[in-house]
């Protein structure tokens, strides 16, 4: 088969790869599409996934194989990669060790993952797609799971108000997480005009371009001065934690979900004493994909607007595709179709 390797030192090649064969207790299945993950742009950026390794975790595809003992799939069945319950015993060691993170999640070294024409899962790993769900939607739940995490990671109540610093995908479904979770209005920060428009298709309430008004001013006025009772920050810049800071209401929380990778020159003096509270939000959880694959099955949530245009490439076209998404960037999302 054929896979996106990464070989190290910000490269990819396609090569032939073994097509795997499953165990006893796995399931092979055919790669329909892979969103690329901003954790993936990481790795590229900073080098460091081990030479070798296939990328790829926002994948939907179709079981071509079972194993001996597999009960729970058939071949034909249509799956995404992850949001299934481990068995006890076999949860994934570094997430729920007291001391977990970024650093020690790591990337296995040799693993295959979406970025290749097929995968192999263990059988509580992938969910269900729902009918009326297409493949490319599906694709989407790791990031739609992201921001329902965020949003149940927070202190929002049914009423609420809530900024968004960056239009990004995380961004556009943390706003539609937020009013799904009952916020009462929402207002997104955002340059971009493409996410900007795709904002305003979403939801949001305001779209304020950061570059042309100042946010502070415009949030005074649309809160009555007060500032929105819970700030998520989804683009994870030193200026827009800043700007999060600034612009939450007394005693309001700021949610950083984005992962920033320059240092952040934070000045508790400047909030300290409006007694904000700062949370940080990390990944998903399991329970995080099954509900955020019912939001988009009952239509609550859609992430059709961020695949609308979305630029499909192939395998061959992942090294073009990450040396682009490591400069700045106004696309809603890439998906590689091996």
């Amino acid at each position: 088969m054929k896979a996106a390797v990464y070989k190290g030192k910000q490269r990819f090649e396609v090569e032939e790869i073994p097509t795997p064969s499953p165990g006893p207790n796995q399931l092979l299945v055919k790669v329909h599409f892979c969103a690329i993950c901003g954790t993936d742009v990481h790795a590229f950026l900073y080098d460091i996934a081990p030479p070798g390794t296939v990328l790829g975790h926002e994948f939907a595809g179709t079981v071509v194989e079972v194993g001996s003992l597999v009960t729970a799939w058939k071949v034909g069945d249509r799956v995404i990669g992850g949001g299934g319950d481990p068995p006890p015993g076999q949860e994934p060691g570094t997430r729920t060790h007291p001391r977990y993170n970024y650093r020690t999640m790591g990337f296995p070294e040799g693993s295959i993952r979406g970025y290749a024409e097929f995968v192999l899962m263990e059988e509580w790993q992938p969910i269900a797609i729902p009918d009326g769900i297409s493949d490319e939607e599906a694709a989407m739940c790791e990031p739609t799971a992201v921001a329902v995490h965020a949003v149940r990671n927070s202190d929002l109540k049914l009423g609420d108000t809530v900024g968004i610093l960056g239009a990004g995908p995380i961004g556009l479904l943390t706003l539609q997480a937020a009013k799904a979770a009952g916020a009462s209005a929402v207002y997104v920060s955002e340059p971009a005009p493409e996410r900007s428009r795709a904002a305003t298709e979403l939801g949001a309430d305001a779209v304020i371009n950061p570059l042309e008004e100042d946010l502070s001013v415009e949030i005074d006025a649309l809160t009555g001065g007060v500032g929105p009772d819970i700030v998520f920050d989804c683009a994870g810049f030193p200026s827009t934690l800043d700007l999060a800071f600034n612009i939450v209401r007394r005693s309001g929380q700021v949610v950083l979900v984005a992962v920033p990778w320059e240092e952040l020159p934070l000045r508790p003096v400047d909030w300290m004493a409006r007694e904000t509270s700062f949370k940080a939000s990390w990944g998903s959880l399991p329970g995080d994909w099954h509900r955020a694959m019912g939001l988009m099955a009952s239509g609550k949530l859609t992430v059709k607007p961020l695949i609308s245009e979305v630029g499909y490439i192939p395998l061959e076209g992942m090294q073009e595709a990450f040396e682009g998404l490591v400069k700045p960037s106004t696309q809603l999302q890439l998906v590689v179709r091996p």
